[in-house]
């Protein structure tokens, strides 16, 4: 994955969000709160998972499906950013 290096640090700070979003689920069990506060923290853990899942999905379509080459205007260039939208779409 070294091709998202300029976006590690991006990466790293969803990571770290998701990690709290599970330690709060796992505490909100622990303490038996109510199913509807569990289930509200497990969509949003989920939905941060979604996130960088397409985060990841979205840069190894920009560096690896188009040729650094490509001008902006290249077919090749805006069919990887139709399906980046796409990817955006379905997963964010």
């Amino acid at each position: 994955m070294s091709h998202v290096e300029k976006e590690k640090k991006k990466l790293l700070n969803r990571l770290k969000r998701m990690r709290g979003q599970i330690e709060a689920i796992e505490r909100a069990v622990s303490e038996d709160q109510e199913c509807t506060r569990v289930l509200q923290q497990a969509t949003a853990c989920r939905g941060a998972l979604d996130g960088f899942i397409a985060e990841v999905i979205e840069d190894h379509i920009r560096e690896h499906l188009v040729s650094p080459e490509a001008p902006p205007d290249s077919p090749q260039r805006v069919a990887a950013e139709e399906l980046v939208e796409i990817v955006h779409a379905y997963l964010t």
